[in-house]
């Protein structure tokens, strides 16, 4: 498979659009036309990743901390991120990274952590954006009708709730006269002409817009395509950061503790708070989630599981009267490589390969 197309395929899962502004994400190092066949999946990539890469003759790593965040003036090998990337071209190893729109996307890492820990009915903590939809109406004639609607439905058109292919048609007569320089499918120059049509009506969120429309066009028998576009006021997806869940209140903090302590194989968790509460509602952000502290009060949250907690965040937590399970950055998204090696799973001609080099820089002696 070419990289462009797998590409395709994980954006159309998790869209670019869904990161941050400041964030770095998509194909960072290589050639979309070059041949995929074995995928290695890995948090970030260091010196070890890569080596480990060129070992197991990897074609593509695919991270989640993204491996060019900075701005770079020179790439050379005194540079640590220079000789890396000289590496990757040299062996011929593309680069791509999704970071906050991993983070955001149904199905991504923050949903996956709540799978890991069984919490169930979740809802969006830090709503970032709705999607915005738009009704597409084409006309087609009679003969066609089938043709195009299968292929607005292929391209993703359609999607109400868990209904796909939803469409309206009605069904009239369409007129046209071709000009000169006309290559008309139907009629002859200078000719008013009279054709059975379908108007086909059906919703495509803004980012399946232009592929949509491009398809719909290429499957389309006439030479110039009649379609109208608009707007709508209804909100498609509705993505954001972090989750949160009611839970059954069976747990204090400190048997959550050691529930994540099992799920994730770690020895050691940092805590803010009485391990006694009650825990009724818990809410996560993996990675770096120590500012949405209040916010996850504000859902009547008892405990917010992240990591990176500074002491005056955990102070603050404290006299606000929340909870904080600190897992650390590391262990909240290691779980990236589970998660995404399950979703390339699904793409067929890809090997998919967990790194096994163990990323965490620290240690507790």
């Amino acid at each position: 498979m070419k990289l462009n197309d797998l590409i395709k395929k994980i954006e159309n899962k998790y869209p670019l659009n869904l990161a941050y502004d400041w964030d770095n994400v998509g194909l960072l190092v290589g050639d979309f036309d070059n041949k995929i066949k074995k995928v290695l999946v890995t948090l970030e990539a260091n010196e070890s990743v890569v080596e480990e890469a060129i070992q197991k003759n990897i074609d593509l790593i695919i991270t989640h901390h993204p491996f060019i965040f900075r701005k770079m003036n020179k790439i050379n090998t005194k540079d640590l991120k220079g000789r890396l990337i000289h590496k990757l071209i040299k062996n011929d190893i593309a680069l791509y990274s999704m970071h906050t729109n991993f983070d955001i996307a149904f199905d991504g890492l923050n949903d996956y952590f709540m799978e890991v820990m069984g919490f169930e009915n979740t809802k969006i903590l830090d709503v970032t954006n709705s999607e915005t939809l738009y009704k597409v109406a084409v006309y087609v004639p009679k003969t066609h009708e089938l043709q195009v609607r299968k292929v607005l439905g292929d391209a993703g058109a359609g999607y109400i709730g868990n209904y796909s292919n939803c469409t309206f048609n009605i069904n009239g007569i369409g007129t046209f006269k071709p000009e000169d320089n006309a290559n008309p499918f139907i009629g002859n120059i200078g000719e008013i002409e009279e054709v059975e049509e379908v108007k086909i009506e059906t919703i495509v969120p803004q980012n399946l817009l232009q592929k949509t429309i491009d398809k719909m066009i290429k499957a389309h028998p006439y030479e110039e395509v009649a379609y109208d576009i608009y707007k709508l006021e209804n909100k498609g997806e509705t993505v954001g950061l972090g989750r949160y869940a009611s839970i059954d209140g069976q747990l204090n903090l400190e048997s959550l503790c050691e529930k994540i302590k099992l799920k994730l194989n770690m020895n050691h968790i940092r805590v803010v708070g009485d391990l006694n509460t009650k825990i009724k509602k818990v809410a996560v952000v993996t990675g770096a989630g120590s500012d949405m502290v209040s916010l996850a009060k504000s859902k009547n949250c008892d405990v917010i599981i992240t990591g990176d907690v500074k002491y005056h965040e955990a102070q603050d937590a404290l006299d606000m009267g929340m909870t904080i399970i600190d897992c650390g950055h590391f262990d909240t998204e290691d779980i990236f490589k589970d998660v995404m090696k399950r979703f390339l799973d699904t793409i067929e001609n890809i090997e998919t390969i967990r790194s096994e080099i163990y990323l965490n820089p620290f240690k507790i002696i």
